[in-house]
């Protein structure tokens, strides 16, 4: 007895409504990525294994536990990718594409996690992403901010979702804050969760994002980054403010989001739902002026945000089925024929049409019926010998001859 073949667990299969919610989240996204001026760009799907242990951080979990790694028939150890900035960096400096900095650019597309499948994440996700590379004026901040504003509006989520902005400061604010924080979450350590014992001796910023509710009362007495605000990264930060201000994008200042690796620097942000669960971040960004650095490239000021497609796609109201223009009922091997050749010149036309070629009559015409078509073109024997075939408009069930060579203007004329 055979065993029925099943999807891979953390993977999903989509039809229908749910694939048309995530078409309307992709063309969403490139309609905005298109008012702002960004150039689509495409990544391979794999990289060498040391892009994303360089950029993510030999110590995180993406890299120790959940990336797909695998050594290829010439002995190369690739990875799948698990997120897109560190594939688009290592394109910028592979590719000589400094000579075009600054750049605006966006794309999306599957990426990959060895992770516990849950509400709106899969090992196999997809993700929207959009990068500013070689810009290290305030300026790129709040665009990207107001582009990620702008594609939540377009997808009508506005009201349901809250931008948090924080600033990491510059890299000698990120130290004495770090410092701090080793200093007060090691005078509680045996208090901790275990995770975040580990991220103390890792990455200490992380303990700031745990949610686990014993670490709770430690993070809430944890100093917080405005202590330690040097004079020009709090400049910084105003000027972001103040120009999120100007574009009308609301925000909320959360002084306890971070971002863990020391790349970051400046400006962190999340757009979040109570939506969701747990899972509440929607688009998740920051400025990485460090990254490009630490691949072994020159000093290049960098932001960008991702954001989860199905996440999304779970949030948005489902779009408006789109039907066919006209639905086809031939009657006979003839008709058919002729059928055919009317499908492929009213498609060449721009006429979105299809053919109900299975069943009686009547079956044929529920067929049609089903399919949302404005028009039912019927036609048989008897027609095919007046040259002509039967329109009915299938709103008021109306119905009329019309001359095969004119069916396409009927239609079109409406």
């Amino acid at each position: 007895m055979s065993s029925k073949v099943q999807a891979i667990r953390g993977t999903q299969d989509m039809l229908g409504e749910q694939a048309e919610r995530f078409h309307a989240v992709v063309s969403a996204f490139d309609r905005v990525r298109r008012l702002y001026g960004f150039q689509r760009v495409e990544v391979p799907v794999f990289e060498a294994t040391s892009v994303f242990a360089r950029t993510l951080g030999e110590t995180t979990d993406v890299v120790s536990k959940e990336m797909y790694t695998f050594e290829d028939r010439g002995g190369d150890s690739l990875t799948l990718r698990p997120e897109f900035t560190a594939g688009i960096c290592r394109a910028f400096l592979s590719e000589g594409w400094q000579q075009h900095a600054p750049l605006k650019l966006a794309t999306w597309g599957a990426a990959f996690r060895y992770e516990r499948p849950q509400k709106g994440r899969f090992r196999q996700f997809h993700q929207l992403d959009a990068e500013i590379i070689g810009a290290g004026e305030p300026a790129s901040d709040v665009e990207l901010i107001a582009m990620g504003e702008q594609l939540l509006r377009e997808l009508g989520l506005s009201p349901r979702v809250e931008l948090k902005l924080n600033t990491l400061g510059d890299p000698p604010t990120r130290a004495a804050w770090r410092e701090a924080l080793v200093e007060h979450f090691g005078k509680h350590r045996y208090d901790l969760s275990d995770e975040s014992r580990i991220r103390l001796e890792k990455n200490p910023l992380r303990i700031l994002d745990s949610k686990e509710p014993k670490d709770s009362p430690i993070v809430g007495s944890a100093p917080v980054v405005d202590d330690y605000l040097s004079a020009e990264a709090s400049n910084y930060f105003a000027k972001v403010t103040a120009g999120l201000d100007s574009a009308g994008v609301k925000w909320t200042r959360d002084p306890r989001l971070v971002r863990g690796f020391d790349y970051y620097r400046h400006t962190a942000f999340e757009f979040v739902t109570e939506d969701l669960g747990a899972q509440n971040a929607v688009i998740a960004g920051g400025r990485y002026d460090g990254l490009i650095e630490s691949m072994g490239g020159p000093y290049t000021p960098a932001v960008g945000w991702a954001a989860g497609i199905e996440r999304l796609s779970m949030l948005i109201d489902a779009p408006e089925p789109v039907g066919i223009d006209v639905a086809i009922v031939p009657l006979g091997e003839r008709a058919e024929q002729a059928a055919t050749a009317i499908l492929a010149d009213f498609r060449r036309a721009g006429i979105a049409c299809d053919m109900a070629y299975r069943g009686n009559m009547k079956r044929r015409m529920q067929k049609a019926g089903a399919s949302g078509a404005r028009y039912a073109i019927i036609i048989g024997d008897t027609e095919l010998e007046a040259g002509e075939a039967a329109l009915k408009d299938m709103s008021t069930g109306e119905q009329r001859s019309v001359p095969l060579e004119r069916l396409a203007q009927a239609v079109a004329a409406g």
